[in-house]
C-alpha cells in the first residue's frame, strides 16, 4: 500500500458529557399550571429535633434528617453545617434548580452548573441571650454574594441570560430579597 492510498488517522474525537437533563415535558406542563393558577401554592413541612447543645435532626418528609450544629466558636460540637450555612445551600440548591429548568425551557443543554456563595451574618446579640441589642433588620445576613459557574451548548450571553432569569424567578432567593409575613407561637 502506497502512502497515497493509506488511510490517514481519523482526528480526536472530543466527547462533551452534558448533566442528565430533566424532563421538558413535564416542566411545559407545570408551566402551563402555573399559567393557568398563578396564585397556586404549596406548603414546605419541616420538623426540627434538638439533640442537645446546639445539635438538631431537621426530618424533612421520607428523607434522611439534615444535622445541624454550630461550630466550636459558637459553643457546638461542628458536627454539620451551621444554620446559616444551611440557609445557603437552600439558596444554592433552588438557583441551581431554576438554572436547569430555565435552561431546558431555553433547549440549552448543560455540561456544567455550580453556585458558590457567601453570606456575611453576625451574631453579636448572642441569639437574644444576653448579647448587644440589635433591631430586626441589623440581624441575619448583611450581604450574599452568589457565583455561578455554568457551561452548555449556548454563547456566554445566553448563559448568563438563564442565570439572571432563574434568579429573578427563584422562590428562596425571593424569600431571602423581599420581606414575608413571618408568625411563631407556641404549639397547642
Amino acid at each position: 500500500m502506497s502512502v497515497d492510498t493509506a488511510i490517514a488517522p481519523a482526528a480526536p474525537n472530543t466527547m462533551k458529557a452534558y448533566l442528565q437533563p430533566i424532563d421538558s415535558e413535564g416542566l411545559a406542563a407545570f408551566a402551563a399550571k402555573g399559567r393557568a393558577n398563578p396564585a397556586s401554592r404549596g406548603t414546605n413541612k419541616v420538623h426540627t429535633v434538638m439533640q442537645g447543645m446546639y445539635r438538631s435532626l431537621s426530618y424533612v418528609g421520607e428523607h434522611t434528617p439534615v444535622v445541624v450544629d454550630e461550630p466550636l466558636h459558637l459553643f457546638g460540637e461542628n458536627t454539620a453545617p451551621a444554620p446559616g450555612e444551611i440557609v445557603l445551600s437552600g439558596l444554592g440548591g433552588c438557583l441551581a434548580v431554576g438554572i436547569t429548568a430555565v435552561a431546558t425551557w431555553k433547549k440549552v443543554k448543560l455540561s456544567r452548573l455550580e453556585v458558590f456563595m457567601e453570606g456575611d451574618i453576625g451574631n453579636p446579640a448572642a441569639w437574644g441571650a444576653g448579647g448587644a441589642t440589635k433591631e430586626a433588620p441589623d440581624m441575619g445576613f448583611q450581604a450574599i454574594r452568589v457565583k455561578i459557574v455554568i457551561e452548555g451548548d449556548a454563547p456566554r450571553e445566553m448563559l448568563d441570560e438563564i442565570v439572571q432569569h432563574a434568579n429573578f424567578y427563584s422562590p428562596v432567593a425571593n424569600s431571602m430579597r423581599n420581606p414575608i409575613p413571618f408568625e411563631i407561637a407556641l404549639a397547642d
